[in-house]
């Protein structure tokens, strides 16, 4: 978001509201015009187009129209970006979730203070975007919440993507990284450019350098013809790293050569080739603490991290479970319609997914699968139980220092399996990983030592 508001410092002391108005109603971006008291004053066609509501707002307060609140933002609880912007006497911005004739979406809001000749703040400009890379309500497809975790990891997204600053993800696995990488892509100017994902945590050095540069038909044993490397897939683009923290010292290497000189080589070429693309990276590794113990370059590490975002775990952002699942529901499931009963809903809400969405997707779709109506339920979630295999045994009465051989250890633990309450061999077998067959040889062995041949082994 940028603002683009022409110099109105030089309006007279008594601002003309129609002048104002006029000037808003040029602008692209939907605009509204507010007083110091939240007021709202006049709203420019593209606001009225995006935001139009079934009554007209002038006369009414800002924090009414966008949050249906009695109060203004900052003493309900939120942001306020005109209590920030009256503070500070400059632009500022919040993202905020704002009612639209669609449902409450994700806006980023931008307060301009408007001074007089005299140079007192007679009036604010706010100026509003929808983000439409992200949705606070359930989806068939992208990134979905609002929790305020959620809220502070898109705000700090959508601040970065306009830029074309490295962005480098932070969070546990299962958080969903990718799909924040996609949303700083699509927010950007390399929109209309490829996305290219790269998983380097399953590349060796070698695969790495081709997969990222690409070879020349004969460079190798197997390159029967010229490969295009990723970097050049990803031209004009966004090319994202995953796990780069799991990358080796040799590989780091080739890749602070290619983004400090913004140029590569394919393997076992000799032509310079230019490469233009927006890097984005991913890790769930603590990256400072790696670069501390040498096993990451700290020059690649400030190279990555010119703007780096945490991504939330899914403990830190409960609140959007229900819709994250609702959302799943609709993704994954084979049979269109189905819904969660509230206990369900309950149920996942109470869950500690310590997988994050990756987990809380794999149990949605298996309670898709073990569903049979219309309706899940709280017990379709339920991982099914391991065989019994009888009862189990006791912890054998050993002293692990002390050190005997070990044919002698093995006589004593299957003397003292032999005491088990396990009424059948079969079971007693499987958890001891032996065949049926195998237990009862060495039964039978043990059986015809005799009490001499037994103390005879220590």
């Amino acid at each position: 978001m940028t603002n683009d508001l022409p110099d109105l410092s030089e309006l007279p002391g008594e601002i003309n509201i129609s002048t104002l108005a006029a000037i808003l109603d040029s602008l692209p971006e939907p605009r509204i015009l507010m007083d110091r008291e939240y007021r709202i004053v006049a709203a420019n066609r593209a606001y009225q187009e995006a935001f139009g509501a079934s009554k007209p707002i002038r006369g009414r307060h800002c924090f009414e129209v966008s949050h249906h609140f009695t109060l203004p933002c900052d003493q309900a609880g939120e942001s306020c970006p005109l209590a920030l912007a009256r503070e500070s006497g400059t632009a500022e911005r919040v993202l905020h979730l704002h009612h639209t004739p669609r449902g409450e979406e994700h806006v980023l809001v931008e307060t301009t203070p408007i001074h007089d000749s005299d140079g007192e703040v007679r009036y604010f400009v706010e100026t509003l975007n929808i983000v439409h890379q992200a949705s606070s309500q359930p989806v068939s497809q992208g990134m979905v919440g609002r929790s305020p975790a959620f809220r502070h990891m898109l705000d700090r997204l959508m601040r970065v993507a306009p830029s074309g600053a490295n962005v480098l993800l932070l969070g546990e696995t299962g958080t969903g990284k990718e799909l924040a990488a996609r949303v700083v892509h699509e927010a950007s100017s390399c929109a209309s450019g490829p996305f290219v994902a790269v998983d380097c945590s399953g590349l060796t050095e070698t695969l790495f350098e081709s997969e990222l540069f690409g070879h020349e038909k004969g460079s190798f044993t197997g390159a029967t013809q010229r490969k295009i490397g990723l970097v050049d897939v990803a031209r004009d683009g966004t090319l994202f790293l995953d796990e780069i923290g799991d990358i080796t010292l040799g590989m780091q290497i080739k890749l602070l050569r290619l983004l400090e000189m913004n140029t590569f080589r394919r393997v076992g070429g000799i032509e310079t080739l230019g490469a233009r693309f927006r890097l984005i990276a991913a890790t769930h590794h603590d990256l400072p603490a790696a670069v501390r113990c040498n096993a990451f370059r700290r020059d690649l590490y400030y190279r990555i991290s010119t703007f780096p975002v945490r991504i939330p775990s899914l403990a830190e952002r409960r609140d959007d479970i229900q819709l994250l699942a609702v959302s799943l529901l609709e993704r994954v499931d084979r049979k269109p319609g189905r819904s969660f009963s509230s206990a369900a809903l309950q149920w996942l809400a109470a869950h500690n997914f310590e997988g994050n969405i990756r987990e809380l997707r794999n149990l949605v779709e298996r309670a898709t699968l073990l569903a049979d109506g219309n309706i899940i339920e709280p017990r379709h979630f339920e991982e099914e139980e391991p065989p019994s295999m009888g009862a189990g045994l006791d912890t054998p009465p050993f002293n692990v220092n002390e050190i005997i051989s070990l044919e002698n250890l093995e006589r004593r633990y299957l003397e003292w399996v032999r005491t088990q309450p396990v009424s059948e061999r079969g079971p007693l077998a499987l958890k001891l990983g032996l065949s049926e067959r195998t237990l009862s040889r060495k039964f039978k062995r043990l059986a015809t030592k005799t009490p001499r041949q037994r103390s005879s082994v220590a």
